[in-house]
C-alpha cells in the first residue's frame, strides 16, 4: 500500500486527484500507476484501469489470476467492474469512498453473488494517509 500511496503523491504533483494503485503478482510489483484523467483527457484513466492494463501486458494475459491490486481509494463502479472482469484475486484499498465506492460503500460489485467472479476484499489499509491526500487536494481546489 505504501507503493500505491507513492503513486497517489505523483498524481497530486501533476494536479490529478491523488489516487494511486499497484498490482502485485507472486510477491513482485508488476504494474504501478496513478490517476491521469486530466493529463490524458480520458475519463477512463483512473489509476486502477491503467494498472490493470499494464499488469495484463506484463503477464501476457487479460486474466489477472493471482494478482493483488492495491489502491488508495475504494474503486468506483467502472473500476470495480474492471477488477471483476480481469479476475483479480484480491483487492486491498485505503480510504472508503462514500460517494462512489463500489467495493462496499455504495454497493459491492467485487463480491456480487450474481457475477461470475468474486474478489477477496480488504478495505481501510492506510486509510488515514490515503484520505489525508484526498482532503488536502480538494481543500486546495476550494481554497
Amino acid at each position: 500500500m505504501e507503493a500505491a500511496l507513492a503513486e497517489a503523491r505523483r498524481a497530486l504533483d501533476l494536479g490529478e486527484v491523488p489516487v494511486g494503485a499497484v498490482a502485485v503478482h507472486e510477491g513482485r510489483v508488476i504494474a504501478r500507476g496513478h490517476n491521469l484523467r486530466e493529463r490524458l483527457g480520458d475519463p477512463t484513466a483512473h489509476a486502477e484501469i491503467l494498472v490493470l492494463r499494464q499488469a495484463a501486458a506484463r503477464l501476457g494475459n487479460w486474466r489477472l489470476e493471482g494478482v493483488t491490486l492495491y489502491v488508495t481509494l475504494e474503486p468506483c463502479p467502472m473500476c470495480a467492474g474492471a477488477v471483476v472482469l480481469a479476475r483479480v484475486a484480491r483487492l486491498v484499498y485505503g480510504a472508503p469512498d462514500p460517494k462512489a465506492g463500489a467495493a462496499g460503500s455504495l454497493m459491492n460489485l467485487v463480491q456480487h453473488d450474481r457475477l461470475n467472479h468474486r474478489v477477496e476484499l480488504r478495505g481501510g489499509v492506510l486509510a488515514d494517509a490515503s484520505a489525508a491526500l484526498l482532503r488536502g487536494f480538494f481543500r486546495g481546489l476550494r481554497g
